[in-house]
């Protein structure tokens, strides 16, 4: 695998959202996002860290943002040189995804003249404890150069300040700071050493909230000057720094690690150069937040990039993401299964709060299953009061996700200890939910599920949601076939699914063809803010047929077997030019049913939507007043089920690999590998011939 190099020029201030999002670099453990070592919290820099929460007041409860550990600012002739202030020549970040590092240089000018200062940063996957740091500085004159870093406790929150208590402080050149959280006095610790071997004199100090060091020095022309750091970000023990190696040869254990992970997973497109770095930059990004230090994490909906979302574990895991570990890295998958299983009993205290049987998994899932999601989930742009809606209460098909993952993990692994070490209890638990929901009409012969909300979450509390009832009989069939219950096999077979009407097309939910049908520009031109939530009681949207993200198109991707493809063109057809595609999630279920159906053409630009959700700026950032901003890996997850599903064709047959390809005309070629039940194959498709070879 060659190098895959990112690159963004020059400095515009108000790019550091998109950046940090872009630049990202993670381990699973902690993600850090991709702004500039100078920058303070006003910018949005984050060591995010994974499964840890904390609520202060009535402020939802969100994931920790660690101490910057890795602030970093230059000084020259006692002027001090930082962006987006300084003025620069030149100014490049790039993230090298084949090594997981990130760097930044910037030509800053002085009165003297130019001085370089560079960073390279890498999060380390060999420890999910350890960020590494080298500053580089390069002048093309004598100067005077005092490099400041710090470990800086005033870090960005949504809902904090999070962390209290600080003890700062440096002894045997280490430079700590260590704080608790709100809520529960969690201890988080951030200790950091540098090295250099050039004269100095230094000079280390403390404030309320930070710990830093000035390594002042004079610079000779054309020299450069390198100083190594090492930074442990810990929630408990502290880390023992003085067991590592040297900066290099931790830097090569992690690169040996991603190396490794890319043998499996890079996908080779001949034909195709931007189709080709956008997906593998799409699994760089699913790589960073993968919770391999784990047994039992999951992948919150905006990953490891900032608190947004409440850094809450969504669906969008189990029916976007999990696919890619599957066929990769079956380990991680398992660890993903495992936390819905350990986290059942928040599921069950759920669907009693609500008077319901079994399990009601949450919404917005934190540690043990909790459901951060609030009654009030969107500020009205104009009144600038909250908004009630029904995401936590109506959107009951969460917990057929948790079933769908669980049955398709067992397929495909063949490992069936997850359900000897709960999964049964996941499965009969959620059949028990789907059972206490049924309601069927005096004198009629089907069951319905009434008062919810679908995928498409601009309509709600609607009856009969074709998605909903469907993965609710997928769940009764998955109990009847793991547990030989004959109820559920009867239940699934009296669920009330919508007919399809003569054109072929599945009425989204009871009710929905009657509403306003128009176009989505219409819609959006009768908006008064910009900002404004299309959904709810007053919605735009909320009274026509245009829907956020894909709803019935979703079902027939996600349960392909039951449905012919002539009703699956008549849907594609019919639905996509009334979706907003107001969530990352939905390009890519449309570009899979469009490849299901033969026509890769139309699957073709919104697998690129996919591929280039974290790539390309001006993303969906509020809903109402509230920042929804971050990275997209539900989208990235989905631009891979497309790739090797959709476009390659991939499919399991009786333990058998089977692909029949549907390439875009542009490519001619495609190689990928996938890990199958313990051996890995690599898989050639060469226009529609394909090879299968075990390795």
């Amino acid at each position: 695998m060659e190098p895959i190099i990112i690159t963004a020029k020059g400095c515009n201030k108000d790019d550091y959202t998109h950046h940090g999002n872009m630049f990202l670099t993670g381990n699973g453990a902690m993600g850090v996002r991709g702004t500039l070592c100078e920058y303070r919290s006003e910018y949005m820099p984050a060591v995010n860290l994974c499964g840890i929460y904390d609520r202060v007041g009535d402020g939802w409860r969100e994931p920790i943002n660690a101490p910057n550990g890795l602030f970093a600012e230059l000084s020259a002739d006692g002027r001090k040189l930082s962006l987006p202030d300084s003025e620069y020549s030149e100014h490049k970040v790039s993230l090298n995804i084949r090594d997981g590092i990130y760097e930044r240089e910037t030509d800053f000018i002085t009165d003297s003249g130019c001085v370089c200062f560079s960073e390279e940063r890498i999060v380390s996957l060999a420890d999910p404890n350890l960020i590494l740091q080298c500053l580089t500085v390069r002048s093309d004159h004598a100067a005077e150069i005092c490099a400041h870093t710090e470990i800086d406790g005033n870090v960005w929150d949504i809902h904090g300040p999070h962390l209290e208590n600080f003890v700062c402080g440096e002894k045997d050149n280490i430079c700590y700071v260590s704080a608790v959280t709100h809520e529960k006095s969690i201890p988080i610790n951030v200790r950091e050493t540098s090295e250099y071997d050039f004269p100095a004199e230094e000079r280390r100090a403390v404030s309320d909230k930070s710990s830093f060091r000035d390594i002042s020095f004079t610079a000779k022309p054309g020299e450069s000057y390198k100083i190594y750091r090492k930074i442990s970000v810990t929630a408990g023990k502290e880390h023992d720094l003085s067991s590592l190696g040297s900066y290099e040869n931790e830097k090569a254990k992690h690169i040996a690690k991603w190396h490794g992970i890319w043998d499996v997973s890079y996908i080779e497109i001949d034909g195709d150069e931007a189709a080709e770095r956008a997906l593998n930059y799409s699994l760089y990004q699913l790589n960073c937040i993968a919770p391999r230090h784990s047994r039992s994490a999951s992948i919150a909906a905006r990953g490891l990039s900032g608190q947004v979302y409440k850094g809450a574990v969504f669906w969008d895991t189990e029916m976007f993401m999990l696919d890619y570990f599957l066929y990769t890295e079956p380990q991680v998958a398992r660890t993903l299964v495992k936390y819905r299983i350990d986290t059942l009993g928040g599921a069950l205290r759920k669907a009693a709060s609500y008077g319901l049987d079994g399990a009601f998994y949450a919404w917005e899932s934190q540690e043990g299953g909790y459901d951060a999601c609030s009654d009030y989930n969107v500020t009205d742009v104009f009144t600038k009061r909250p908004m009630r809606t029904f995401f936590r209460d109506k959107q009951v098909h969460i917990s057929s996700a948790v079933v769908y993952a669980l049955d398709k993990y067992v397929e495909i692994t063949g490992d069936t200890s997850v359900l000897n070490e709960g999964g049964y209890d996941v499965l009969t638990e959620c059949a028990k939910f789907y059972r206490s929901l049924l309601l069927k009409k005096c004198g009629g012969d089907k069951y319905e599920i009434r008062d919810v909300i679908g995928p498409d979450e601009y309509h709600e509390r609607v009856n009969n949601n074709a998605y909903t009832n469907a993965m609710a009989r997928f769940v009764f069939r998955a109990a009847a076939k793991y547990t030989g219950s004959q109820e559920y096999k009867a239940l699934a077979d009296e669920i009330y699914m919508p007919k399809i009407n003569n054109d072929g097309v599945i009425e989204q939910f009871d009710g929905y063809f009657d509403l306003e049908d128009c176009c989505i520009d219409e819609v959006r031109s009768r908006l008064l803010d910009p900002k404004e939530y299309w959904g709810g009681a007053y919605g735009v949207a909320a009274h026509t047929q245009v829907i956020k993200q894909a709803d019935v198109v979703a079902m027939l991707s996600m349960l392909p077997d039951e449905f012919s493809d002539d009703v699956k063109k008549a849907n594609l057809k019919y639905y996509e030019p009334r979706t907003e595609h107001g969530s990352s999630l939905s390009a890519c279920m449309y570009s899979l049913l469009s490849c299901a159906v033969g026509d890769p053409e139309f699957a073709y630009p919104l697998f690129m939507k996919s591929a280039e959700a974290d790539l390309r700026p001006g993303g969906k950032e509020w809903a109402g007043l509230v920042y929804i901003g971050g990275t997209h890996p539900a989208a990235e997850g989905g631009a891979w089920k497309v790739a090797i599903f959709g476009f390659a064709g991939l499919e399991i047959k009786n333990s058998e690999i089977i692909c029949s390809p549907r390439l875009p005309k542009a490519w001619k070629s495609m190689r990928f590998k996938i890990n199958y039940r313990g051996d890995i194959y690599d898989i050639q498709i060469n226009g529609g011939d394909w090879s299968v070879t075990k390795l």
